[in-house]
């Protein structure tokens, strides 16, 4: 067993020459010793945020689970809240407030840490809005850095601003902090009217189309991951990959010369010495989603463009299209 020192607090990490990552190596040591290293930047996004923990307690090579209820013998520093799931059961999960919470969760085998859009004051009105750029068969990182680009211009227009971090494998993540003024329904609305626009911008590059056969070679923005209950891999998280990759924020200018696995368990704590968190901004800043709401407006008015299907866990919601797959629906 070792014992951390955690901004005051020790914290055992108990069978720390276990093995997580086997094609480099690297034990639960290594694990808890990188996030002490990025401790206040992965804190900053996951501070009061309800979080699943995503655990491997045999390393990467093993099972592995998502752990949403705060499991038994939680330290009594470690608060936690209570959320609703669209099935309409609760669960508390804890919510991160100091740094030994990520180092006891990592001895727990969390690698990847995925806090809810909310705080523990308020869990039913996000403030961030959270745009996953996914690269579908036949593109990748390239692609999804292009799409980023032309984001950042299409939020720009609007009176926003994003802040992009890699996703730790072929994706690209954008944030955009928000007043936390509006429903779950309300944020996914503006996600959607997002994704419309920069497939109307980029058409043969952007898809909003939800069912898999219909997306072709282009990159997906994922609007269901701001639906209740969806979370993506927090900033600084480790990634379940062999060469034990971070979802790591970056500045935009970095964005075109990147490449996901040159930000991984060694070189991201280096880079945080000498860069810091490069989205501590992002604290500063809230945005009005009125722009974006009123666009998936006129999208309505326009072109008839209503609401797009959720995901399978979620009940039917009002004015939802049929979640069939077309061409299911074609062969009836």
């Amino acid at each position: 067993m070792e014992e951390l020192d955690v901004a005051g607090r020790a914290v055992r990490v108990t069978n720390p020459d276990k093995i997580y990552y086997p094609e480099r190596g690297f034990t639960k040591l290594d694990v808890a010793r990188y996030y002490l290293a990025v401790a206040d930047g992965v804190l900053r996004g996951l501070r009061d945020r309800p979080t699943t923990m995503q655990r491997f307690p045999d390393g990467v090579e093993g099972e592995f689970f998502y752990q949403k209820r705060a499991p038994k013998g939680l330290p009594d520093w470690l608060p936690t809240a209570r959320i609703a799931f669209p099935s309409g059961r609760f669960a508390d999960e804890i919510c991160p407030t100091e740094p030994a919470a990520v180092i006891w969760a990592a001895n727990l085998g969390c690698l990847t840490f995925h806090p809810w859009p909310v705080r523990r004051a308020d869990t039913e009105h996000p403030d961030e809005l959270r745009l996953d750029l996914d690269p579908q068969p036949g593109t990748g990182f390239a692609e999804a850095v292009e799409v980023a680009r032309g984001l950042r211009e299409l939020l720009a227009g609007y009176g926003l601003r994003g802040w992009p971090k890699t996703s730790g494998g072929r994706g690209v993540h954008v944030y955009v902090p928000i007043r936390p003024e509006w429903t779950f329904t309300e944020v996914r609305r503006a996600a959607i009217a997002v994704a419309r626009a920069m497939e109307r911008r980029l058409p043969e590059l952007v898809t909003s189309a939800w069912w898999k056969e219909e997306r072709g070679r282009k990159v997906f923005v994922d609007y269901n991951q701001m639906a209740r209950d969806r979370t993506i891999a927090s900033p600084y998280s480790l990634r379940a990959r062999p060469r034990a990759t971070v979802s790591t924020p970056l500045r935009w200018e970095e964005l075109p010369d990147a490449e996901p696995e040159d930000f991984d368990l060694l070189t991201v704590p280096a880079r945080y010495a000498e860069l810091g968190d490069v989205h501590a901004d992002m604290a500063g800043h809230a945005f009005g989603l009125e722009p974006l709401l009123e666009l998936a407006d006129r999208q309505a008015a326009d072109d008839g463009l209503g609401d797009l299907p959720y995901p399978p866990d979620h009940p039917k919601m009002p004015g939802e299209p049929s979640r069939v797959q077309p061409s299911r629906a074609r062969g009836r």
